[in-house]
């Protein structure tokens, strides 16, 4: 497979354009990033409620922010946009959201091979000290940029 080459990008620009896309459909919002990581936030909506009594937002959002923020934390690693899919991302929840609070996902590239990114991350809705989920998974690069 050809070297695929970075095309440098701004992360809170990414997810101010408005254009059509899951993140924007649940409500995802830029937080901040560094070298190798990134920092999104889900804000409560009703829209995504898993379940109407629990007032709790669903699994579902709560992993393609999860998703998100890896995926912009290995771009970030790389040092840039590059085609790459989601190969691998484990989820294991610890507990549910609070209900009508925004969740946090804060993603991490932590090793960067040819093809691959290992990633690692974790979800909370306000005490990072008491996480919603951890996050492990791999993306691969899919073709040159």
């Amino acid at each position: 497979m050809p070297e695929a080459k970075p095309v440098p990008f701004d992360p809170s620009a990414l997810f101010a354009m408005p254009y059509a896309w899951h993140g924007n459909a649940i409500g995802t919002r830029y937080c901040a990033h560094g070298p190798d990581w990134c920092e999104l936030a889900l804000p409560y909506d009703a829209r995504l409620i898993g379940d109407e009594a629990s007032g709790v937002i669903a699994s579902g959002p709560i992993l393609a922010l999860m998703d998100m923020a890896c995926s912009t934390a290995a771009w970030l690693k790389r040092g840039g946009m590059v085609p790459h899919a989601t190969l691998d991302l484990r989820i294991d929840y610890l507990r549910p959201a609070r209900p009508r609070e925004t969740v946090t996902g804060r993603g991490e590239c932590y090793r960067l091979t040819r093809s691959i990114a290992f990633v690692r991350g974790h979800a909370h809705d306000g005490d990072d000290d008491d996480p919603i989920a951890h996050v492990a998974g791999t993306f691969m690069l899919t073709g040159a940029a």
